[in-house]
């Protein structure tokens, strides 16, 4: 899911007194004739070519995280490598367009129809009269009735994940002949699209035996264009082969091996001549680019300046002149932005004294990576600001609310896209993205961002600017979720990373003089530019007057004084801001050094608590750890379904303990869940797609997450690889991957926001 990994499906805006219960919709009233829901930001970027182009042959060597526990996807550990092998080799009734919208697959389906919906629906699918299994036996409606039988939640001998559509099937039959499969739910399911996606043949899902551990190393029987030759647990990859009895376009690759690579590790295994495709981060990416870019004549090494960059007069990169040089700088600025100015000084002599010392080495490393160029996309994932409003400062919903009115999110997305080139729109939805058919920016419901307005509403919440704060022998006492007890897991900082170089200058307020301190100096320029510290988050005590002085409940801050902190009962309003440690989550903490600016400039203080990646989810977010975090959810096609348990309201459990599903910011409403349900409860397309916009809008009032950009994708593909690379919200056709013919080439979609 996220920096960090979670699935759903495996895996705020004006001052005052409004309630997510009595939200006028003002987003959704002011919307014209023209759709809300736009275009994609970015399309796939795979060097799209005709089968005609690609040659026969050849295996792709594909990077993933891990090697998976399981290849059933409805099991609790399944993971993106059992999604990835499920794509290749099983059934889908619907594939995801590159708009992210589910479509027909008709390799195995030639139509589903809802045929009735009194006195209930029932839903005719009409199989491929080609559609086999591998073992020669057809697809069929008995293969639909396992996986219901499975998956319905009737039996608690089945270990599964989720039965989120299939608990709400009747029956299942055969139709009117063996290529017909008729399904008849009990109660209305508007997301049916979802079902059977992958489909598993019976002889996976009949049994709980085979459900449970039939299906975890191998998979006997298949049907997709590629099956499962062999799980390589000592060898740390899976190896798919072409399936015989495919009866679709014969897949171009002989073999695809899905080898796991740490992330750290995946330059080296590229330059190593290992890998042809491989996710990556911007550090690489840049190495990518520069060593793809232009090259000396007589020697073949990249042309540099002076200072060790590329030379500003070069010529020709994958991207073409001086936008190739441009991306490479980006990614430079990119990678130096997530990481500290330290780390970023000392990675920069390294690689200096290797090209000093090492000019061999380093030649045949930049001629390896030529091969290769960076593809890149938008993942239909977006990144979200989690507000834990279970008890602490947060609960009070104006708290939360002034939260997120201190955010700028266009800035905080530009911080992380701008510099990849990638369109830097902060997301409008927590339920889809722009493209698909529920988007719409609801944000409007809880308003822009307003600094004055923010303060204001901490003063309506009793938090008052220059209040006094009483002094404990540990120092300055601070309101915020109960501290876990620290361990030598847990790296504190406050304000974020020190000395965190952050892309781009901050863009300025409408009420630009609440931004500046009383000298007219920005606030987030407030530091030391000799040593490069910045100034830590909540801990300015200088509040101004007489000691003891505050000003009475309901006193916003005045313009120029944000950087006096907030308090109520003797205790500053400081908040406790958990992020992972890992090398991969650079980017979460620039971007929370970002936001803890943003918060300082209404008085609110923020506690950088840094935990390993490992226990970040279950010891922190899960157990609700935290006041403030970072993470990101997947967006699928059908929010309806998989969207709810993220914002469903928490309800008690026998136990007295608190259910919350996956809604790890403890936030929810009734009236949210009730648009959730009868949204999953209409056939009515536009109808259920209203009432999804209204239930956003709901959430967003209610400040619970707050939504702030689509995820990158970048990806090093060979050269000469076709079909393949960063996907964004397309599924994969892996019969059409392979390597270009001598003189073809396939187009490259473009990453730029359209005018």
């Amino acid at each position: 899911m996220s920096h960090v990994g979670v699935g759903p499906r495996a895996v705020m805006r004006s001052v005052a007194f409004l309630t997510a219960g009595v939200l006028a919709l003002t987003a959704l009233a002011g919307c014209s004739s023209e759709d809300p829901s736009g275009k994609p930001l970015a399309g796939p970027d795979i060097a799209d070519a005709d089968r005609a182009g690609v040659a026969d042959g050849g295996t792709l060597r594909w990077a993933v995280d891990s090697v998976p526990d399981t290849l059933n996807t409805f099991q609790s550990d399944a993971d993106a490598t059992t999604a990835r092998v499920a794509q290749a080799v099983l059934p889908s009734m619907y594939r995801m367009d590159e708009a992210g919208r589910p479509v027909r697959n008709p390799d195995y389906l030639e139509s589903a129809k809802v045929v009735e919906t009194e006195p209930k629906q029932v839903v005719v699918y009409r199989l491929n009269q080609q559609a086999v299994w591998s073992d020669g036996r057809e697809i069929g409606a008995a293969d639909f009735a396992a996986q219901w039988r499975a998956l319905s939640g009737k039996d608690s001998a089945y270990w599964t994940a989720r039965n989120a559509g299939y608990d709400r099937i009747e029956k299942i039959e055969r139709g009117a002949g063996d290529l017909e499969v008729k399904v008849t739910f009990s109660r209305t399911y508007a997301d049916w699209k979802s079902l059977f996606t992958p489909l598993y043949p019976k002889e996976v899902m009949g049994t709980p035996d085979a459900f449970n551990d039939g299906a975890r190393r191998k998979l006997k029987v298949t049907a997709g264009p590629f099956t499962v030759k062999k799980v390589d647990t000592k060898a740390d990859e899976v190896l798919l082969t072409g399936n015989p009895r495919w009866w679709g376009e014969p897949a171009k690759l002989e073999q695809i091996v899905l080898r796991a690579v740490p992330r750290d590790e995946r330059v080296s295994a590229l330059v190593a001549g290992e890998l042809d495709l491989a996710e990556i981060d911007p550090d690489t990416a840049e190495q990518v680019t520069l060593a793809a870019g232009p090259r000396d004549a007589g020697t073949g090494t990249p042309l540099m300046g002076p200072d060790d960059s590329p030379a500003a007069d070069s010529g020709a990169s994958p991207l073409g002149g001086a936008q190739g040089r441009s991306a490479a700088r980006a990614l430079r600025s990119w990678a130096l932005a997530n990481g500290s100015d330290e780390e970023a000084a000392e990675e920069e002599a390294l690689a200096r004294e290797e090209r000093r010392a090492s000019p061999a080495k380093l030649e045949r490393r930049e001629k390896a990576l030529s091969g290769f160029e960076v593809r890149k996309s938008l993942e239909p994932v977006h990144t979200q600001l989690a507000l834990n409003g279970a008890d602490g400062p947060l609960a009070d919903e104006r708290v939360r609310r002034a939260v997120a009115r201190a955010l700028d999110r266009r800035q905080l997305a530009e911080t992380v896209l701008g510099p990849l080139g990638l369109p830097a729109e902060p997301v409008g939805s927590h339920l889809a993205l722009s493209g698909q058919p529920a988007y719409a920016d609801g944000s409007g419901a809880l308003g822009e961002q307003n600094v004055k307005e923010a303060r204001a509403l901490l003063a309506d919440a009793g938090w008052v600017w220059g209040g006094p704060v009483k002094e404990t022998e540990d120092g300055e006492e601070a309101a915020g979720a109960e501290k876990s007890k620290e361990g030598k897991d847990e790296e504190k900082s406050e304000g974020g990373d020190d000395g965190t170089y952050i892309v781009g200058e901050d863009n300025k307020n409408d009420d630009e003089s609440d931004n500046k301190n009383d000298d007219g100096r920005d606030e987030a320029d407030d530091t030391d530019q000799e040593s490069g510290e910045k100034r830590s988050s909540g801990k300015n005590t200088a509040q101004g007057g007489a000691p003891g002085a505050y000003a009475p409940k309901g006193t916003a801050a005045p313009a120029g004084a944000a950087a006096a902190p907030v308090a109520k009962d003797g205790k500053a309003l400081t908040l406790r801001f958990v992020l992972p440690s890992g090398s991969g989550s650079q980017a979460l903490r620039t971007v929370a050094d970002r936001i803890s600016g943003m918060l300082e400039k209404i008085g609110i203080g923020t506690d950088i608590t840094k935990v390993p990646d490992e226990s970040y989810f279950k010891d922190h977010i899960a157990s609700g750890e935290y006041d403030l975090a970072l993470y990101s959810w997947p967006t699928t096609a059908f929010p309806a379904t998989d969207a709810r348990p993220i914002y469903a309201k928490p309800v008690p459990a026998a136990d007295g303990s608190l259910n919350v599903a996956q809604n790890y910011t403890r936030v929810g409403t009734d009236q949210v869940d009730q648009l959730f349900d009868q949204a999953l409860a209409t056939l009515d397309q536009e109808e259920a797609r209203d009432l999804l916009r209204k239930a956003d809008s709901r959430i967003w009032a209610a400040a619970g997450s707050i939504p702030l950009y689509q995820r990158p994708q970048l990806m090093a593909a060979r050269k000469n690889l076709a079909n393949a690379g960063a996907f964004g919200f397309e599924t994969p056709v892996y019969e059409d991957m392979g390597y270009f013919k001598k003189g073809a080439q396939g187009s490259r979609s473009s990453a730029t926001p359209s005018s």
